[in-house]
């Protein structure tokens, strides 16, 4: 698959609007099914190269509104992966503590090592997004942040780590048909929190917000992926295709063996 239509490449004339939530006409769900499972079955060889090369670093950023999927993308693209070497942090409502601290304070500890795949569900976007939903900060620091942002990527780029990110683009309609479903699954029940409604009110305001923060902080190091997913099957098969396209373009190599396992018998 090719992913260049889903990277943001000018970031200045972007428009969410112009994006489509939805699989292209014809998409084939089986096929789909069937180029996913070969994908990440590249996906767990390359970590494992990755693993045992200890040279490179992946951040892989997931960003959505509520119910736009990134559980099921981090389950479907990642789940065969070893979890020695990938990890998932998911950054919730801050704590006291991080609160007291500036807002990258807690982020930068997660980013990862030598060897590591980094999977951020949510992220320091969260500061240039909810908080300028509801005017937690003012506009003045805000418009900071996306160059702290942009600086902070930036260092992690120059400093080895390749750094994706991608944002889950959900229609309002599968937003309502979503928060259906955990309403009416009892198994969903769990998923379901009274805020969602709350945040669904400002549908609008997210929109605008997300559109921003992929216009200030899309860059050649730290580039945004804008990928449809009201469809899971085509939105993890482009998912994939990002990581593997990511991971191939390490060119990572196994390490040499010690010398002398020629001549070596087990007895």
């Amino acid at each position: 698959m090719d992913t260049s239509s889903f990277r943001v490449t000018q970031p200045e004339s972007f428009s969410l609007a112009n994006v489509n939530t939805t699989a292209p006409d014809g998409f084939d769900k089986v096929v789909s099914k069937k180029s996913v499972k070969t994908l990440t079955k590249r996906i767990q060889a390359l970590q494992e190269l990755m693993w045992a090369e200890q040279k490179q670093r992946l951040l892989v950023v997931l960003q959505a509104i509520d119910t736009g999927g990134k559980d099921g993308t981090i389950r479907a693209v990642f789940g065969k992966t070893n979890p020695q070497g990938v990890k998932v942090q998911s950054f919730k409502r801050p704590t006291e503590i991080e609160l007291s601290h500036d807002y990258l304070w807690r982020v930068h500890p997660h980013v990862p090592g030598d060897g590591e795949i980094v999977v951020f569900n949510r992220s320091h976007y969260e500061d240039v997004l909810v908080v300028k939903v509801h005017g937690y900060a003012s506009m003045e620091l805000i418009e900071k942040r996306y160059q702290h942002i942009r600086n902070f990527e930036q260092m992690l780029a120059d400093e080895g780590t390749t750094v994706i990110k991608i944002f889950l683009h959900i229609s309002k309609d599968e937003q309502k048909n979503r928060l259906e479903d955990r309403l009416n699954k009892p198994e969903k029940n769990w998923k379901f929190e009274m805020g969602d409604i709350k945040e669904r009110a400002y549908w609008d305001q997210y929109q605008e917000v997300f559109e921003t923060m992929i216009q200030e902080t899309s860059t050649e190091d730290a580039p945004w992926y804008v990928v449809p997913a009201n469809n899971k099957k085509y939105r993890n098969e482009i998912i994939s295709s990002i990581v593997v396209e990511a991971l191939e373009g390490l060119n990572m190599q196994w390490p040499k063996p010690a010398e002398g396992l020629e001549s070596i018998r087990i007895e």
